[in-house]
């Protein structure tokens, strides 16, 4: 079974912004990771997330073909 991946890009300002963030995304069984440079981090780990620089957009890279829910939550913070 082949899973489609979904990306898009987020920024995440404020710790309001990634308390918000980690917590739709551990609602959620797939995968979601974060990328920024040369990191990547679990989307569901408020420490991983802390750890990326915050201050330019991240990708968000998830790993389902039905996240249009989860996409909808993330509106927030999605650069468009």
């Amino acid at each position: 079974m082949n899973i489609d991946m979904k990306q898009v890009t987020i920024m995440l300002s404020t710790i309001a912004d990634v308390k918000r963030f980690v917590g739709a995304a551990a609602q959620y069984p797939f995968d979601i990771c974060l990328h920024s440079g040369k990191y990547a981090v679990d989307g569901k780990s408020l420490l991983g997330v802390f750890s990326l620089e915050l201050t330019k957009p991240i990708e968000c890279e998830i790993q389902s073909d039905d996240c249009g829910k989860f996409l909808d939550e993330i509106a927030f913070c999605t650069v468009k």
